[in-house]
């Protein structure tokens, strides 16, 4: 983290801001009191890699089976279970 006072900020803003697109985190004082902190817009940056829960989701083969009429009515209703799905 950097700390700067106003004069510096005004000064090398331009620099401030690359370092803030570099992650760092800069201050900026006033008479050596922190008053501000320049962060990036994005966050922090979360790398996601794909099939990274591979092996712990796992999907019971009757999920695909098709409900019964009873299920149906469960899910959706009487009144609704009794309409065509198209």
């Amino acid at each position: 983290m950097t700390t700067v006072n106003v004069h510096a900020a005004k000064t090398h803003f331009s620099r401030l801001l690359e370092a803030v697109e570099r992650g760092e985190e800069v201050i900026i004082a006033r008479r050596g009191k922190p008053v501000a902190k320049l962060v990036s817009c994005e966050g922090e940056v979360r790398k996601v890699r794909l099939g990274g829960s591979a092996g712990e989701v796992v999907i019971h083969p009757e999920f695909y089976d098709e409900m019964t009429e009873e299920e149906l009515e469960d899910w959706y209703g009487k009144d609704e279970a009794e309409e065509p799905l198209v």
